[in-house]
Protein backbone atom coordinates (compact mmCIF):
# COMPACT_ATOMS: atom_id res chain seq x y z
CA UNK A 1 0.00 0.00 0.00
CA UNK A 2 2.90 2.38 0.90
CA UNK A 3 4.65 1.52 -2.27
CA UNK A 4 1.57 2.54 -4.25
CA UNK A 5 1.09 5.62 -2.17
CA UNK A 6 4.49 6.87 -3.17
CA UNK A 7 4.43 5.71 -6.66
CA UNK A 8 1.38 7.94 -7.23
CA UNK A 9 2.77 10.92 -5.32
CA UNK A 10 6.03 10.59 -7.56
CA UNK A 11 4.06 10.37 -10.85
CA UNK A 12 2.38 13.62 -9.60
CA UNK A 13 5.36 15.40 -8.62
CA UNK A 14 6.84 14.24 -12.38
CA UNK A 15 4.00 15.65 -14.03
CA UNK A 16 4.02 18.65 -12.39
CA UNK A 17 7.39 19.53 -12.86
CA UNK A 18 7.60 18.35 -16.48
CA UNK A 19 4.51 20.92 -16.77
CA UNK A 20 5.98 23.68 -15.22
CA UNK A 21 9.96 23.53 -16.54
CA UNK A 22 10.74 26.68 -14.50
CA UNK A 23 10.48 25.18 -10.87
CA UNK A 24 12.80 22.34 -13.14
CA UNK A 25 15.01 25.14 -13.41
CA UNK A 26 14.79 26.98 -9.63
CA UNK A 27 15.44 23.01 -8.15
CA UNK A 28 18.82 23.20 -10.56
CA UNK A 29 19.85 26.53 -8.75
CA UNK A 30 19.03 25.26 -5.16
CA UNK A 31 21.15 22.04 -6.09
CA UNK A 32 24.22 23.63 -7.21
CA UNK A 33 23.96 25.86 -3.85
CA UNK A 34 24.08 23.23 -0.89
CA UNK A 35 27.06 20.93 0.24
CA UNK A 36 25.61 18.01 1.74
CA UNK A 37 28.62 15.84 4.12
CA UNK A 38 32.37 16.77 4.96
CA UNK A 39 33.29 15.49 1.31
CA UNK A 40 31.12 18.25 -0.17
CA UNK A 41 28.45 15.95 -1.71
CA UNK A 42 25.74 17.74 -3.60
CA UNK A 43 22.45 16.60 -4.87
CA UNK A 44 22.16 14.64 -7.62
CA UNK A 45 18.38 15.13 -8.31
CA UNK A 46 14.94 15.41 -6.97
CA UNK A 47 13.87 12.12 -7.73
CA UNK A 48 16.78 10.96 -4.80
CA UNK A 49 14.94 13.41 -2.37
CA UNK A 50 11.14 11.94 -3.52
CA UNK A 51 13.09 8.21 -2.86
CA UNK A 52 14.77 10.19 0.91
CA UNK A 53 11.45 11.92 2.08
CA UNK A 54 9.25 8.47 1.02
CA UNK A 55 11.54 6.58 3.14
CA UNK A 56 11.50 8.37 6.21
CA UNK A 57 7.99 8.78 6.03
CA UNK A 58 7.11 4.90 5.21
CA UNK A 59 9.51 4.35 8.34
CA UNK A 60 7.52 6.47 10.75
CA UNK A 61 4.21 5.42 9.23
CA UNK A 62 5.36 1.82 10.00
CA UNK A 63 6.49 2.38 13.32
CA UNK A 64 3.31 4.17 14.03
CA UNK A 65 1.17 1.12 12.94
CA UNK A 66 3.06 -1.87 14.59
CA UNK A 67 2.87 0.50 17.90
CA UNK A 68 -0.92 0.58 17.26
CA UNK A 69 -1.89 -2.93 16.15
CA UNK A 70 0.62 -3.46 19.58
CA UNK A 71 -1.53 -1.69 21.49
CA UNK A 72 -4.61 -2.89 20.19
CA UNK A 73 -3.36 -6.52 20.66
CA UNK A 74 -2.87 -5.70 23.99
CA UNK A 75 -5.94 -4.27 24.90
CA UNK A 76 -7.92 -7.32 23.12
CA UNK A 77 -5.76 -9.76 25.35
CA UNK A 78 -6.63 -7.87 28.22
CA UNK A 79 -10.51 -7.36 27.16
CA UNK A 80 -10.15 -11.39 26.70
CA UNK A 81 -8.82 -11.43 30.11
CA UNK A 82 -12.01 -9.65 31.72
CA UNK A 83 -14.35 -12.19 29.83
CA UNK A 84 -12.72 -15.24 31.56
CA UNK A 85 -12.95 -13.46 34.49
CA UNK A 86 -16.41 -12.46 34.27
CA UNK A 87 -17.21 -16.10 33.33
CA UNK A 88 -16.77 -17.13 37.03
CA UNK A 89 -13.13 -17.62 37.76
CA UNK A 90 -12.37 -15.02 39.56
CA UNK A 91 -9.10 -16.88 41.46
CA UNK A 92 -7.42 -15.93 37.71
CA UNK A 93 -5.72 -12.34 37.40
CA UNK A 94 -4.32 -10.72 35.03
CA UNK A 95 -0.75 -11.63 35.63
CA UNK A 96 1.24 -9.85 32.29
CA UNK A 97 2.96 -6.29 32.60
CA UNK A 98 2.59 -3.57 30.22
CA UNK A 99 3.66 0.22 30.54
CA UNK A 100 1.82 3.55 30.47
CA UNK A 101 -2.36 3.24 30.71
CA UNK A 102 -2.35 -0.60 30.21
CA UNK A 103 -0.80 -1.31 32.86
CA UNK A 104 -3.13 1.19 34.59
CA UNK A 105 -5.85 -0.91 33.59
CA UNK A 106 -4.64 -4.62 34.63
CA UNK A 107 -3.77 -3.11 38.33
CA UNK A 108 -7.16 -1.28 38.45
CA UNK A 109 -8.84 -5.04 37.10
CA UNK A 110 -6.86 -7.14 39.63
CA UNK A 111 -7.61 -4.42 42.66
CA UNK A 112 -11.24 -4.72 41.18
CA UNK A 113 -11.67 -8.32 41.64
CA UNK A 114 -9.52 -8.76 44.94
CA UNK A 115 -12.19 -6.46 46.31
CA UNK A 116 -15.59 -8.40 45.31
CA UNK A 117 -13.73 -11.48 45.88
CA UNK A 118 -13.03 -10.18 49.37
CA UNK A 119 -16.64 -8.74 49.88
CA UNK A 120 -18.00 -11.90 48.83
CA UNK A 121 -16.71 -13.67 51.08
CA UNK A 122 -17.10 -11.47 53.69
CA UNK A 123 -20.50 -12.19 52.78
CA UNK A 124 -20.65 -15.59 53.06
CA UNK A 125 -19.45 -15.07 56.69
CA UNK A 126 -22.00 -13.00 57.54
CA UNK A 127 -24.64 -15.36 56.32
CA UNK A 128 -22.66 -18.83 57.61
CA UNK A 129 -22.68 -16.62 60.78
CA UNK A 130 -26.41 -15.60 60.85
CA UNK A 131 -27.13 -19.28 60.19
CA UNK A 132 -25.11 -20.43 62.91
CA UNK A 133 -26.80 -17.87 65.10
CA UNK A 134 -30.53 -19.01 64.39
CA UNK A 135 -29.37 -23.08 64.64
CA UNK A 136 -27.46 -22.50 68.29
CA UNK A 137 -30.56 -20.42 69.32
CA UNK A 138 -32.70 -22.71 67.94
CA UNK A 139 -31.17 -25.28 69.65
CA UNK A 140 -30.61 -23.23 73.25
CA UNK A 141 -34.05 -22.26 73.24
CA UNK A 142 -35.55 -25.79 73.06
CA UNK A 143 -35.10 -27.41 76.07
CA UNK A 144 -36.16 -24.59 78.37
CA UNK A 145 -39.39 -24.60 75.91
CA UNK A 146 -39.80 -28.22 76.14
CA UNK A 147 -39.84 -27.89 79.86
CA UNK A 148 -42.19 -24.91 80.15
CA UNK A 149 -44.61 -27.19 78.04
CA UNK A 150 -44.24 -29.75 79.66
CA UNK A 151 -44.84 -28.87 83.42
CA UNK A 152 -47.50 -26.62 82.41
CA UNK A 153 -49.28 -29.52 80.05
CA UNK A 154 -49.31 -31.25 83.36
CA UNK A 155 -51.13 -28.71 85.20
CA UNK A 156 -53.53 -28.32 82.52
CA UNK A 157 -54.51 -32.06 82.07
CA UNK A 158 -54.90 -31.94 85.60
CA UNK A 159 -51.64 -34.42 86.44
CA UNK A 160 -50.76 -33.33 90.12
CA UNK A 161 -51.65 -34.87 93.18
CA UNK A 162 -51.52 -31.69 95.11
CA UNK A 163 -51.52 -27.87 95.43
CA UNK A 164 -48.08 -28.24 96.12
CA UNK A 165 -47.21 -30.09 93.35
CA UNK A 166 -48.81 -27.19 91.20
CA UNK A 167 -46.90 -24.51 93.14
CA UNK A 168 -43.86 -27.01 92.49
CA UNK A 169 -44.71 -27.28 88.61
CA UNK A 170 -45.48 -23.37 88.30
CA UNK A 171 -41.87 -22.27 89.77
CA UNK A 172 -40.13 -25.19 87.71
CA UNK A 173 -42.13 -23.04 84.15
CA UNK A 174 -41.43 -19.74 85.78
CA UNK A 175 -37.77 -20.28 86.18
CA UNK A 176 -37.38 -22.00 82.84
CA UNK A 177 -39.18 -18.99 81.22
CA UNK A 178 -37.10 -17.03 83.04
CA UNK A 179 -33.53 -18.40 81.34
CA UNK A 180 -35.49 -17.85 77.81
CA UNK A 181 -35.76 -14.80 78.85
CA UNK A 182 -32.17 -14.68 79.82
CA UNK A 183 -31.29 -16.21 76.38
CA UNK A 184 -33.15 -13.83 74.57
CA UNK A 185 -31.89 -10.53 75.85
CA UNK A 186 -28.47 -12.09 75.63
CA UNK A 187 -29.36 -12.97 71.59
CA UNK A 188 -30.76 -9.40 71.27
CA UNK A 189 -27.78 -7.57 72.92
CA UNK A 190 -25.51 -9.39 70.56
CA UNK A 191 -27.14 -9.14 67.35
CA UNK A 192 -27.30 -5.09 68.07
CA UNK A 193 -23.66 -5.38 68.69
CA UNK A 194 -22.91 -7.79 65.70
CA UNK A 195 -24.41 -7.05 63.19
CA UNK A 196 -25.45 -3.06 63.48
CA UNK A 197 -23.26 -1.05 61.32
CA UNK A 198 -24.11 2.25 63.34
CA UNK A 199 -20.36 4.00 63.88
CA UNK A 200 -19.87 4.52 67.36
CA UNK A 201 -20.08 8.10 68.67
CA UNK A 202 -16.85 8.38 70.51
CA UNK A 203 -16.96 11.28 73.53
CA UNK A 204 -14.65 11.82 76.55
CA UNK A 205 -15.62 9.48 79.27
CA UNK A 206 -14.28 9.49 82.97
CA UNK A 207 -13.31 5.25 82.90
CA UNK A 208 -12.95 5.72 86.91
CA UNK A 209 -16.22 7.00 87.34
CA UNK A 210 -18.10 4.41 84.60
CA UNK A 211 -16.04 1.67 86.65
CA UNK A 212 -16.98 3.02 90.09
CA UNK A 213 -21.01 2.71 88.73
CA UNK A 214 -20.56 -0.48 87.61
CA UNK A 215 -19.52 -1.78 90.99
CA UNK A 216 -22.00 0.03 92.56
CA UNK A 217 -24.45 -1.63 90.22
CA UNK A 218 -23.73 -4.93 91.17
CA UNK A 219 -23.11 -4.50 95.12
CA UNK A 220 -26.53 -5.79 96.25
CA UNK A 221 -26.25 -8.65 94.27
CA UNK A 222 -22.58 -9.82 95.00
CA UNK A 223 -23.24 -9.58 98.83
CA UNK A 224 -25.96 -11.31 98.71
CA UNK A 225 -23.38 -13.99 97.62
CA UNK A 226 -20.92 -13.01 100.39
CA UNK A 227 -18.90 -11.56 97.20
CA UNK A 228 -17.43 -7.86 98.02
CA UNK A 229 -16.42 -6.10 94.63
CA UNK A 230 -13.16 -3.78 95.38
CA UNK A 231 -11.98 -0.69 93.03
CA UNK A 232 -8.49 0.03 92.54
CA UNK A 233 -6.78 2.85 90.16
CA UNK A 234 -3.99 4.61 89.86
CA UNK A 235 -5.56 7.56 87.83
CA UNK A 236 -8.59 9.78 88.74
CA UNK A 237 -10.07 10.62 86.34
CA UNK A 238 -8.91 8.25 83.67
CA UNK A 239 -10.43 10.23 80.98
CA UNK A 240 -10.44 8.20 77.11
CA UNK A 241 -12.77 8.21 74.29
CA UNK A 242 -15.36 5.84 74.11
CA UNK A 243 -18.92 5.09 73.74
CA UNK A 244 -20.17 4.99 77.44
CA UNK A 245 -23.14 3.07 77.03
CA UNK A 246 -21.72 0.45 74.98
CA UNK A 247 -18.33 0.70 77.36
CA UNK A 248 -20.58 -0.23 80.28
CA UNK A 249 -21.99 -3.01 78.81
CA UNK A 250 -18.50 -4.50 78.04
CA UNK A 251 -17.41 -4.11 82.29
CA UNK A 252 -20.99 -5.01 83.02
CA UNK A 253 -20.61 -8.34 81.61
CA UNK A 254 -17.82 -9.22 82.83
CA UNK A 255 -18.40 -8.73 86.29
CA UNK A 256 -22.26 -10.49 86.25
CA UNK A 257 -19.77 -13.21 84.47
CA UNK A 258 -17.82 -13.42 87.65
CA UNK A 259 -20.67 -13.57 89.87
CA UNK A 260 -22.26 -16.32 87.68
CA UNK A 261 -18.98 -18.47 87.20
CA UNK A 262 -16.40 -17.67 89.62
CA UNK A 263 -17.47 -20.48 91.86
CA UNK A 264 -16.01 -20.21 95.18
CA UNK A 265 -15.05 -16.53 94.56
CA UNK A 266 -14.76 -13.89 97.62
CA UNK A 267 -13.69 -10.43 95.91
CA UNK A 268 -13.99 -9.37 92.15
CA UNK A 269 -11.46 -6.67 91.93
CA UNK A 270 -12.17 -4.20 89.11
CA UNK A 271 -8.36 -1.63 88.62
CA UNK A 272 -7.86 0.57 86.20
CA UNK A 273 -3.89 2.25 84.89
CA UNK A 274 -2.30 3.84 82.36
CA UNK A 275 0.26 2.56 79.71
CA UNK A 276 1.86 4.64 76.71
CA UNK A 277 -1.22 5.66 74.86
CA UNK A 278 -3.44 2.98 76.30
CA UNK A 279 -5.88 2.45 79.37
CA UNK A 280 -5.83 -1.30 80.83
CA UNK A 281 -8.57 -2.37 82.66
CA UNK A 282 -8.85 -5.56 84.85
CA UNK A 283 -11.63 -7.40 86.06
CA UNK A 284 -10.56 -10.32 88.39
CA UNK A 285 -11.83 -12.67 90.56
CA UNK A 286 -10.76 -15.69 92.94
CA UNK A 287 -12.77 -18.16 92.11
CA UNK A 288 -12.55 -21.53 90.97
CA UNK A 289 -9.89 -21.44 87.93
CA UNK A 290 -11.20 -21.46 83.69
CA UNK A 291 -9.41 -24.74 82.18
CA UNK A 292 -6.68 -24.11 80.37
CA UNK A 293 -8.35 -26.10 77.48
CA UNK A 294 -10.98 -23.96 77.48
CA UNK A 295 -9.43 -20.58 77.87
CA UNK A 296 -8.67 -19.89 74.36
CA UNK A 297 -12.51 -20.53 73.55
CA UNK A 298 -14.22 -18.28 76.39
CA UNK A 299 -14.69 -15.36 73.31
CA UNK A 300 -16.31 -18.02 71.26
CA UNK A 301 -20.41 -17.29 70.32
CA UNK A 302 -22.26 -20.03 72.52
CA UNK A 303 -19.42 -21.55 74.53
CA UNK A 304 -19.64 -22.62 77.86
CA UNK A 305 -16.79 -24.22 80.23
CA UNK A 306 -19.30 -25.68 81.40
CA UNK A 307 -22.69 -27.02 80.56
CA UNK A 308 -24.53 -27.70 84.31
CA UNK A 309 -23.75 -23.99 84.43
CA UNK A 310 -25.29 -22.63 81.77
CA UNK A 311 -28.59 -24.43 82.87
CA UNK A 312 -28.39 -23.09 86.17
CA UNK A 313 -27.82 -19.45 85.03
CA UNK A 314 -29.78 -19.06 81.74
CA UNK A 315 -26.77 -17.98 79.61
CA UNK A 316 -26.92 -18.48 76.35
CA UNK A 317 -23.13 -18.05 76.14
CA UNK A 318 -23.04 -14.84 74.04
CA UNK A 319 -21.88 -12.62 77.02
CA UNK A 320 -17.99 -12.72 76.08
CA UNK A 321 -18.95 -12.37 72.61
CA UNK A 322 -20.42 -9.45 73.25
CA UNK A 323 -17.63 -8.12 75.19
CA UNK A 324 -15.14 -8.48 72.77
CA UNK A 325 -17.65 -7.18 69.77
CA UNK A 326 -17.58 -4.00 71.49
CA UNK A 327 -13.71 -3.69 72.44
CA UNK A 328 -13.14 -4.21 69.05
CA UNK A 329 -15.31 -1.39 67.69
CA UNK A 330 -13.59 0.90 70.00
CA UNK A 331 -9.83 -0.40 68.55
CA UNK A 332 -8.97 -2.61 71.66
CA UNK A 333 -8.09 -5.82 72.86
CA UNK A 334 -9.56 -7.99 75.32
CA UNK A 335 -7.84 -10.91 76.79
CA UNK A 336 -8.10 -13.78 80.01
CA UNK A 337 -5.69 -14.91 82.29
CA UNK A 338 -6.69 -17.99 85.19
CA UNK A 339 -4.46 -19.61 87.69
CA UNK A 340 -5.34 -20.46 91.46
CA UNK A 341 -4.99 -17.29 92.38
CA UNK A 342 -6.95 -15.17 89.78
CA UNK A 343 -8.95 -15.36 86.87
CA UNK A 344 -8.60 -11.65 85.29
CA UNK A 345 -10.11 -10.51 82.13
CA UNK A 346 -7.72 -7.65 80.46
CA UNK A 347 -9.20 -5.24 78.49
CA UNK A 348 -7.17 -2.44 76.40
CA UNK A 349 -8.66 0.70 75.24
CA UNK A 350 -6.47 3.88 73.53
CA UNK A 351 -6.59 6.71 75.26
CA UNK A 352 -7.64 8.46 72.01
CA UNK A 353 -9.36 6.93 69.14
CA UNK A 354 -7.04 6.46 65.74
CA UNK A 355 -3.67 7.47 67.70
CA UNK A 356 -3.44 4.20 68.73
CA UNK A 357 -3.72 2.75 65.69
CA UNK A 358 -1.06 4.99 63.95
CA UNK A 359 1.19 4.83 66.56
CA UNK A 360 1.59 0.69 66.36
CA UNK A 361 1.70 1.01 62.72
Amino acid sequence: MLGLINLAIFTIVQGFLFDHPEMQVGFFVIRQSFDLGPVHTRIVGYHQVLVLIFIVVDIWVLVWRLKRRKRQYQLDHIIRELHYIAQGHLDHRIDFSLTGREQDVITSVNALVDSAVKSMEEEREIEKSKDELITNVSHDLRTPLTSIIGYLGLIENHQYRSEEEIVEFANIAYTKATQMKTMVEDLFEYTQVQFNDRQLEFQPVDLTQLLDQVAASFELTAQKQGIQIQTHFTLSPLMIEAEASQLGRVFSNLVANALKYGDGATVIKLSANVMDDEAIVDVANDGVPIPARSVNRLFERFYRVESSRSKQTGGAGLGLAIVQSIVEKHHGQVSVMSNQALTTFTVRLPLKQGVSDETKA
